[in-house]
């Protein structure tokens, strides 16, 4: 049910990028893809919904040939901001699928060096923070002996958001307070532990589809924390982001990838149910259809490249000190480009 298969795909695709040393630290990055050329990085869930139509339709080869260019696209299945950003800092990646916070921390910590910068939303999701603890209705009664599962502990979009939640609530000095128990997990692994019950985990901050089959699995697990409540509404918590070599040496290949995206963004919206068989037949695994279709169908998510609701994150983690730039407008973070511009 949780895409054991994928699980092992991951696993294999981390290994053999750090076997190849391609997942080195540091700001030292490789050569990037000539143009023509373009590997993208994603994880897991729905919220790659836009990419997984752009592979199966061909999207991306199509604006390239449009353009003039025959484009080589290549999609690596990776797990948790850290090891994303590290593949697009050590240059095996072009363009990497990863939460606004690790948007955020790469940004910051690669301005006026390599730039890194957002590309394009995803569009905007619900994240629900479950848990299958009955003693835990709120984050105030999670205690030492609950493991919060996420993808990336401390800079995952979802681990932000905790400490969003956790800042209002304690205040700002204590904004990482819940860090010391949360644990790096796939999405898919921490979906089986809530639903299964009777592991350490008894929290998964995750995702669709995850977090609704942890609701319909397990009749204890409940929703502890919505993402929009903490972000004041609807926000775009999973985006693309490149650096800013990468966009200037190949400027086709990027364009017709943004110009991709939102083709895909307006498929979906429009045709629901094809979208719903192509994440089963791209991202593999038996998630129920029909649950897939309601997700994608839900009001309270958009499929949209235009990001929203993004730089009040930003803010936050420079107000507490996790970054040390501050973000003041939309640009300072995102390129400059007509799919994108109007986003906030």
């Amino acid at each position: 049910m949780f895409q054991t298969s994928r699980r092992r795909l991951v696993r294999k695709t981390i290994a053999a990028l750090a076997t190849a040393g391609l997942l080195a630290g540091g700001l030292s990055a490789t050569a990037h893809a000539a143009e023509g050329q373009l590997r993208i990085a994603q994880q897991f869930g729905i919220v790659y919904l836009l990419l997984n139509v752009a592979q199966e339709n061909k999207l991306i080869e199509k604006h390239g040939k449009a353009a003039g260019v025959d484009i080589k696209v290549e999609f690596l299945q990776l797990s948790g901001g850290s090891a994303v950003n590290d593949a697009l800092l050590s240059g095996n990646i072009d363009i990497a699928g990863a939460g606004v916070g690790p948007l955020f921390t790469l940004w910051d910590r690669t301005k006026g060096r390599q730039n890194v910068k957002g590309v394009a939303s995803l569009g905007n999701f619900p994240y629900y923070l479950v848990s299958n603890n009955p003693a835990v209705k709120t984050i105030a009664d999670f205690t030492d002996k609950d493991r919060i599962a996420l993808p990336a502990v401390g800079v995952s979009v979802q681990s932000r958001v905790l400490q969003m939640a956790s800042a209002k609530l304690w205040g700002d000095k204590e904004f990482n307070r819940l860090d010391k128990i949360q644990v790096a997990l796939p999405h898919p692994d921490a979906a089986a532990a809530i639903i299964k019950g009777g592991t350490e985990i008894t929290g998964h901050f995750g995702n669709p589809p995850f977090q609704e089959q942890e609701l319909a699995g397990n009749p204890k697990a409940k929703i502890v924390l919505n993402s929009y409540d903490v972000l004041g509404g609807p926000a775009s918590a999973t985006v693309l982001y490149a650096t800013e070599k990468f966009r200037n040496e190949s400027p086709k290949t990027y364009k017709a990838f943004v110009d991709a995206l939102d083709e895909a963004a307006k498929f979906v919206s429009a045709n629901p149910e094809k979208a719903a068989d192509i994440y089963l037949k791209v991202a593999g695994g038996n998630t129920d259809r029909a649950l897939l279709l309601k997700i994608i169908q839900n009001p309270e998510v958009q499929f949209k490249v235009r990001p929203e609701n993004t730089l009040g994150m930003g803010q936050f983690l420079h107000r507490v000190g996790a970054i040390k730039n501050q973000p003041t407008a939309l640009k300072d973070y995102f390129f400059d480009d007509a799919h994108t511009a109007s986003g906030n």
